[in-house]
C-alpha cells in the first residue's frame, strides 16, 4: 500500500528549510577596529564585504610591537553605555560571529605590568547560570602585604572584572598592596537566570568573593587581616556597602522574617560557619574608598520581586542607612565623584559623608574637578584610556595613599 506524506507536513517541511536556507545565508557585517602598537590577524579573513556568515568562528591572534603586550582582545557591540565589550586576556582567542560586531586588540607597554603577576579568571563561586571569578594582580616578591579588592560597576547589570585593570595596576605600583577585581552577578535576569538576582544577592556574592580571597591571599602574597575594599559607580556602592555591614553577614536570610535583612556569602570555606566568617570580616576589612557610588535613594534598587519588598528592603542594601558607631567598628571611607557627573549627584554624597561623620567615622570626600563618570574604568577605546590617564592615574595614587595610612602599619 502506498503511504503519501500529508500535506502539512510537507508545508512544515518546506517552511523549515526556507528558515534553514535564510539562517545559512544570513551574514554580519564585522568591522576590525585598527590596532596602534602591535597588529593581529583574523582567521578566516574577514572577506572584501566586511561581512561573515553566521556561524563563523573566528580566530584572533595577536602580536605586540617591541616593548608592548597584549592589553586585552575584543569584540563590542551596541549597549546600555555606548560600546559594551566582551574582552579576552590571552591571544589566540575566538569570536563567534552572531551580530554585527567590531573586533580588535589593545595593547599596552610592557613597562606598565613589568612590576606584577597576574592570576586572571580565578573561580570563587557559581550560585546561577554565572560563574564567578576574580582576577590577582600580585607585586613580585610580595610577601604578608594588605589586600585591595575592586568591585567593577555597570549599573549592576553589566561589565565584568576586566574593566579595572587599569586601576588595579595603577594601586599595586610601589609594592605595597596585592589587588584583586571581581566580578558578581547581576541583577534581574540579565545574566539568564531563571529566577532574578536580587540587590542582597549581589552583595552576597562580594562576600562570599571576599570569603575566597581571605582563604587563598596568602598563596599571591597577601594578608588577609588587611583589606580595604573599592569600586565605581555600582561597584562604589557595593563597596561602601559590605565594607560598612560586615556585621549583617548571617544565616537567617534577607527579608524572610521581618525586619531581618542577612547576607549569606555565596562561598563559604568548608572549615568555617558563616558566625565565624562575619566575625572575621568585621575584623579584617577596615576601609573602602567608593568612587561616584551609590549610598541611598532613587537610583539604589533591592531588585526583588517577593511581594513583602517594600523601603526597608532598600534599606536593607543602602550604605546611608547601615553606618556603624565608630566605637563599634572603625571602616574608614574616601569617597571621589566627577564635578560634572550626570549619574551621581553632589548632595547624595555630601549626605552620606554627614551622615558618616555623624557616627564618627573617618571620611574623605574629594571632587575631581572637570571629571565626569566612570573615570575609573579601562577599555580598548582611546576615548576611555585617555580619561583614565587625565584623572584616574592621579587619584589612584590619591586612593593609593589613603589606603597606606589605613592598611599599612
Amino acid at each position: 500500500m502506498k503511504k503519501t506524506i500529508p500535506k502539512s507536513l510537507m508545508a512544515l517541511a518546506v517552511i523549515f528549510i526556507t528558515i534553514s536556507m535564510k539562517l545559512n545565508s544570513q551574514t554580519f557585517k564585522v568591522i576590525a577596529d585598527k590596532p596602534v602598537n602591535g597588529t593581529y590577524v583574523l582567521d578566516p579573513a574577514l572577506p572584501p564585504d566586511g561581512k561573515y556568515q553566521a556561524g563563523t568562528v573566528v580566530t584572533v591572534t595577536a602580536t605586540p610591537n617591541k616593548g608592548f603586550v597584549l592589553d586585552g582582545g575584543y569584540y563590542s557591540v551596541p549597549g546600555r553605555w555606548g560600546q559594551m565589550y566582551t574582552e579576552f586576556m590571552t591571544s589566540p582567542f575566538k569570536v563567534t560571529i552572531d551580530r554585527d560586531k567590531h573586533i580588535g586588540v589593545s595593547f599596552i607597554e610592557k613597562t606598565a605590568v613589568d612590576h606584577i603577576n597576574v592570576y586572571q579568571d580565578i573561580v570563587y563561586a557559581k550560585p546561577g547560570v554565572k560563574t564567578l571569578k576574580y582576577d590577582v594582580f600580585s607585586p613580585k616578591g610580595a610577601k604578608n602585604l594588605p589586600c585591595i579588592i575592586i568591585i567593577h560597576g555597570g549599573g549592576w547589570v553589566s561589565n565584568t572584572e576586566d574593566i579595572m585593570r587599569g586601576l588595579a595596576r595603577e594601586l599595586t605600583r610601589g609594592g605595597r598592596f596585592v589587588v584583586f577585581s571581581i566580578d558578581y552577578r547581576w541583577a534581574q535576569k540579565a545574566d539568564g537566570d531563571a529566577v532574578g538576582n536580587t540587590m542582597a544577592n549581589i552583595m552576597e556574592d562580594v562576600f562570599g568573593a571576599v570569603a575566597h580571597i581571605m582563604e587563598h591571599a596568602a598563596q599571591y602574597g597577601g594578608d588577609s587581616s588587611k583589606i580595604g575594599l573599592t569600586g565605581d559607580s555600582a561597584g562604589g556602592h557595593l563597596s561602601a556597602a559590605c565594607s560598612l555591614m560586615a556585621n549583617k553577614i548571617g544565616g537567617a536570610g534577607f527579608g524572610r522574617n521581618p525586619g531581618i535583612f542577612e547576607f549569606k556569602p555565596s562561598y563559604i570555606p568548608a572549615n568555617k560557619t558563616v558566625e565565624q566568617l562575619r566575625d572575621e570580616m568585621m575584623t579584617a576589612i577596615k576601609a573602602a574608598a567608593p568612587s561616584y557610588g551609590v549610598f541611598g535613594g532613587n537610583l539604589l534598587n533591592h531588585y526583588s520581586d517577593d511581594p513583602a519588598a517594600d523601603n526597608t528592603w532598600k534599606d536593607g542594601v543602602a550604605p546611608i542607612s547601615n553606618i556603624p558607631d565608630v566605637k563599634e567598628r572603625s571602616v574608614a571611607q574616601y569617597l571621589t565623584r566627577g564635578t560634572v557627573d550626570v549619574l551621581i549627584k553632589d548632595p547624595d554624597v555630601k549626605a552620606f559623608v554627614d551622615a558618616l561623620v555623624k557616627a564618627g567615622q573617618r571620611v574623605e570626600y574629594v571632587q575631581v574637578g572637570g571629571a565626569n563618570h566612570a573615570f575609573f574604568d579601562w577599555k580598548p577605546d582611546e576615548v576611555t584610556k585617555s580619561t583614565f590617564y587625565k584623572y584616574g592615574v592621579y587619584y589612584a595614587a590619591e586612593m593609593k595613599a589613603f589606603f597606606v595610612s589605613v592598611l599599612c602599619h
